[in-house]
């Protein structure tokens, strides 16, 4: 149990730094954007760099489908190892590019191609990650695997612990110029030490003592297109749901008229519910069931946002404004409790890896990459600022249509 509990914290974390490298640059969007696609209109520089943030999303299909066969065959912990380092490599580059002043367009691509490697590593974390906390315990997979999202949280928790310290540290000219860039630093600086950790992994039980796969991909795509098409499903609320609530510094300075610093404290509120009750979640899954516990939470998201923002956006306040967040991360967390250990169970492990990466990647480009974009856009074009409420609500009926499906194949 100590060894368990050992390997389960060492991969949230790592997970957890995954995810941070991968948010912080929404987190500091509209500085981004500035600093290497700036444009006249403030809006369209906005919407560029909400596009550079999805356009990595394209590859997270490819890097889930390489790493996550890498994981079947290979092993967890050589595909785990693997994302961990190509997720410093894309950080760095993103940390070091010199501005559009500087250097002109090579500025522009080179942060597109440090965003191309942190999708393509997050592409294979997830399903290699998600695998492996499964596999520690049959009886208790709902709670071990429920660390995948509970580390989404965390890394939330972070992005926004980071952003509200340095928007608090340094002056508006320093965080706009040089100041967001210590974001990146931080993933850098602790990187190594989870890499090192990662590096006394050893494979599970369950996974040494199956018959490999010898083609994976071919299986999954083949014999189990229902569990793929499924998993997409249960995955667009899961990824719209942690991508609308990163959304809301942005939301509050563009929208609401709010201060970053405000919207960095609800995202930390969201953040720390997701990392404390998304566990409580997974221990339910275990006692009651993967589709009993999700299908509430999904349905109770299908109806809560729409009326939760149309009050925020005619109350904006401080107050309002936590309440939103708060409550919706609960039910979220209610959702994400059992999503890991569904994905798991839709999958036998010699495809498992291959098939999470499939469907999650899928859904996540689909749906979440350019969920801010999008949001942004038509919040642009209809005046309404409402419009993250209608997002979720959407994805959320999405997720409502795959879990009924999955109860009818005889999925619990």
């Amino acid at each position: 149990m100590h060894t368990q509990v050992k390997i389960v914290a060492a991969t949230a974390l790592g997970n957890a730094l995954e995810y941070y490298d991968v948010i912080i640059y929404s987190t500091f969007a509209l500085l981004i954007s500035q600093e290497f696609f700036p444009s006249s209109d403030t809006d369209t520089s906005l919407l560029i760099g909400f596009a550079t943030f999805g356009v990595s999303f394209f590859c997270r299909p490819l890097g889930g489908l390489i790493l996550g066969m890498l994981g079947d065959l290979r092993g967890r912990r050589t595909a785990l190892l693997l994302t961990m380092s190509l997720m410093l490599l894309g950080t760095a580059m993103i940390a070091v590019t010199p501005s559009f002043a500087s250097i002109g367009v090579a500025a522009s691509v080179l942060v597109v191609m440090g965003r191309l490697v942190q999708g393509f590593s997050a592409g294979g974390e997830f399903a290699s990650a998600t695998a492996f906390l499964a596999e520690q315990s049959k009886n208790r997979r709902g709670f071990y695997s429920s660390w995948q999202f509970a580390s989404q949280g965390l890394s939330m928790l972070m992005a926004a612990a980071v952003g509200f310290l340095i928007t608090l540290s340094l002056s508006p000219d320093q965080v706009r110029h040089w100041g967001w860039r210590l974001a990146f630093v931080f993933g850098l600086l602790i990187g190594p030490v989870l890499l090192y950790l990662r590096s006394g992994f050893v494979e599970t039980e369950e996974f040494r003592g199956q018959i490999r796969q010898e083609h994976p991909l071919r299986k999954a795509i083949g014999a189990q297109k229902t569990s793929l098409v499924i998993a997409l499903g249960v995955v667009i609320l899961a990824t719209v749901g942690v991508y609308v609530t990163l959304y809301m510094p942005t939301y509050a300075m563009r929208q609401l008229h709010m201060t970053q610093r405000a919207g960095f404290g609800a995202t930390a509120l969201a953040g720390a519910i997701l990392l404390l009750l998304t566990p409580v979640s997974g221990v339910l899954v275990d006692r009651h069931g993967r589709l009993a516990v999700a299908l509430p939470f999904a349905i109770a998201l299908a109806i809560a946002p729409i009326p939760l923002y149309g009050w925020l956006s005619h109350t904006p306040s401080l107050g309002a404004m936590y309440a939103t967040q708060g409550l919706l991360a609960l039910l979220l967390a209610g959702y994400l409790g059992a999503v890991s250990a569904l994905l798991s169970d839709l999958f036998p492990i010699g495809t498992r890896a291959t098939g999470i990466s499939l469907g999650y990647n899928l859904g996540v480009m689909l749906f979440g990459g350019f969920a801010p974009f999008i949001m942004t856009w038509l919040a642009v074009k209809t005046a309404s600022t409402a419009v993250p409420g209608y997002y979720l609500a959407a994805g959320a009926m999405g997720s409502v249509l795959a879990l009924v499906a999955a109860w009818r194949k005889g999925f619990r």
